[in-house]
């Protein structure tokens, strides 16, 4: 296939670096430098307070018995609270879903390529601000891990592997499931990290979503929901889709089949968006058409915030 016949498909890694925004458009509010990812007057958008453990104390009266150091209470028998202290280079790791699921598109771009861009773009603006970035890339073949790090040579090797994800002749092997990227995500974390979940949540069970809330009890977690159009509504009548080389026949379905799988995508997005909002978590929606820049600016587009 030509370049321009994979435009859409496969993100190279200088589409990566072009994505980098303005450099006035660094860090995560609120330790971050810039004032335009938050939403309101002084609330960040991505729910990062930058905080870490300082110290431990007696407890008071007023404190947030959120903040009670369990373990320094049990030894001692006097109640104690936890101490945060501003951190200015906490760690910011992106899991991106780049599964064999993602590699489906009907307007403009498939899912893996706009997973790629959005992931990269969170890159950039963690790395420009000062923070430590890291990932996970859920693959056709397995889990790729990027330790966090402030070096642009970590970024660039963490965008490669996103790059080279989005070619569709890559080959197929035993794929991870959502619910296990997240459980690595959360053993590997530590209290005040930026954690940002990039996929379709097309196998977003119960397991990965026990996963989802103990990973927000430590990390200020940013779900981002990749979908496409025809993810909510397959055609009624049918159709072929190809991608110049491949075709795929889609049969017309009977009215309660449609219905069926339109409820069933809807399911898991109002499941995914709930548990969000009650766990202290933020949840975005961006669809193939979308471009990905609309997620620095919420209230421009259709995110949903929790």
């Amino acid at each position: 296939m030509t370049d321009h016949e994979l435009k859409g498909i496969v993100a190279t890694l200088p589409d990566l670096v072009r994505v980098r925004p303005q450099r006035g458009l660094t860090g995560f509010a609120p330790s971050g430098r810039v004032a335009t990812h938050q939403w309101g007057a002084n609330r960040s958008v991505f729910r990062g307070r930058g905080m870490e453990f300082a110290e431990s104390r007696i407890y008071q009266p007023g404190d947030d018995v959120k903040s009670i150091d369990w373990r320094v209470t049990a030894r001692t028998g006097h109640a104690h609270t936890k101490l945060f202290q501003e951190e200015r280079e906490r760690p910011i790791v992106i899991l991106t879903d780049m599964r064999a699921m993602m590699q489906f598109g009907t307007r403009n771009r498939f899912k893996a390529n706009l997973a790629a861009e959005v992931a990269a773009l969170m890159a950039w603006i963690g790395h420009d601000g000062g923070d430590r970035v890291g990932g996970l890339v859920m693959t056709r073949e397995g889990l790729w891990d990027f330790r966090a790090s402030r070096t642009r040579r970590s970024v660039l090797g963490f965008l490669e592997t996103l790059a080279e994800e989005t070619r569709p002749e890559r080959s197929s092997g035993t794929e991870v499931t959502l619910a296990h990227a997240l459980r690595r995500l959360r053993h590997r974390n530590r209290p005040g990290t930026l954690a940002f979940v990039i996929s379709d949540f097309s196998d977003f069970d119960d397991e990965a979503e026990t996963e989802l809330r103990h990973l927000a009890v430590n990390a200020h977690v940013t779900n981002i929901q990749i979908c496409d159009p025809f993810d909510a509504a397959l055609p009624p009548r049918g159709g072929r889709i190809t991608d110049g080389e491949h075709a795929l026949a889609i049969s017309a379905l009977g009215g309660r089949k449609l219905e069926r799988y339109a409820q069933q995508f809807e399911v898991r997005r109002a499941r995914l968006e709930l548990i969000s909002r009650h766990h202290g978590m933020v949840c975005h929606y961006l669809q193939t058409p979308d471009d990905p820049a609309w997620i620095l600016h919420p209230h421009r587009n259709r995110s949903m915030a929790a």
